[in-house]
């Protein structure tokens, strides 16, 4: 098998670490993986397969390839990156990556509503991936989940709208928001006062219904972008789509309470039928049993689960779901990772 050079930046953060992780797991056929951060991590060594690999400083030359007549250079030529360091990194350093023939996978906002850059959920809309489009975004985590279930039923059905409340572990915010729920607890358990740092409340034994900032259409910028995200995601501008982001006091795993109107009615059992179908989706759906999807079960597990599907009763053709993914695995690094399988598999990669 062919085998690529792969780099991620950002790598020292979370999500970063992750795709380092996956692309071991998912045996991505890796030659030479360079990894990149910022000068403080420079020096830093993460595992890969056995071997400890030297985190890089992220430079403008880190993807420069030697001209013709000149030395050729020590690094390896990377056929693939994986981006995970914030959109101000993204702008700047992507389309510097994109020059040198490089596929960028991009993980932060930067570029998901672009026209021209591809928004990738590979089970849905791989066909938008183009061997002229260099720079590929990987959407929003919340976003994620919630399409790999919606989209088999809206090919089924037709989803006229979607109503979504979001319930988002602290982990989607970084290591530092994972360490401030840590360090609040504590705090509590031990009768301190918790100064939030990170979120703008205290999060330990709370929910806070902001995600992102504010935007002048009282929605957050995190609502917005799982409305504009899912229309381009879906190919379907039709779509009504209203969203509520809620942190809360999870670790890792965000869970959604989602409802959706159909134009041709489907049934919870023909749903349940459909999503067990579907590759990377599990069902988990048996009241009688207690069964349905919690973020402690799906927490570093691949799938998305759904369960708790009924019939709204107060429409005449409308479904309700409770769906739950790791939010730092087919919300962030796996979806990645699974792009830059779907961009082998059409003979993109490398050619």
């Amino acid at each position: 098998m062919k085998k690529y050079n792969v780099g991620v930046v950002g790598a020292t953060g979370l999500v970063g670490r992750e795709m380092v992780r996956m692309l071991e797991k998912q045996n991505f056929p890796v030659a030479n993986l360079r990894l990149f951060a910022s000068q403080r991590s420079r020096g830093k060594t993460l595992k890969f397969k056995g071997k400890e690999i030297v985190v890089e400083q992220l430079t403008p030359s880190s993807f420069k390839v030697s001209s013709p007549g000149e030395k050729p250079s020590l690094q390896a030529r990377l056929d693939i990156a994986l981006f995970s360091a914030g959109g101000s990194i993204s702008k700047e350093y992507a389309p510097l990556a994109a020059q040198e023939g490089v596929f960028v996978i991009d993980n932060s906002s930067a570029w998901r509503m672009d026209p021209e850059v591809p928004l990738v959920v590979p089970e849905i809309n791989s066909h938008t991936l183009s061997k002229d489009k260099k720079i590929i975004a990987n959407p929003n985590c919340s976003t994620i989940q919630m399409v790999v279930v919606l989209a088999p039923l809206h090919r089924k059905a037709r989803i006229k709208r979607i109503v979504v409340s979001t319930y988002q572990a602290v982990s989607g915010a970084g290591q530092k928001a994972v360490v401030e729920l840590e360090e609040q607890v504590s705090a509590i358990a031990s009768g301190k006062k918790v100064k939030p740092m990170v979120f703008p409340h205290q999060i330990a034994y709370n929910c806070i219904p902001q995600i992102d900032v504010f935007l002048e259409n009282g929605y957050t910028k995190e609502e917005m972008k799982m409305v504009n995200e899912t229309k381009k995601i879906m190919e379907d501008d039709s779509i009504a789509i209203t969203a509520t982001c809620v942190r809360v006091p999870v670790f890792r795993g965000h869970s959604e309470a989602v409802n959706i109107e159909t134009e041709r009615k489907i049934t919870p059992q023909e749903a349940r039928q459909i999503l067990k179908k579907i590759e990377g989706v599990v069902v988990v759906d048996d009241i009688s049993k207690l069964k349905y999807p919690l973020p402690t079960k799906a927490a570093d597990n691949d799938e998305t689960f759904v369960g708790r599907i009924r019939e709204d009763q107060s429409i005449s053709n409308g479904l309700n779901m409770w769906i739950v993914s790791d939010n730092l695995l087919k919300g962030a690094a796996l979806n990645a990772v699974q792009i830059g399988e779907e961009l082998i598999n059409r003979k993109m990669l490398g050619s």
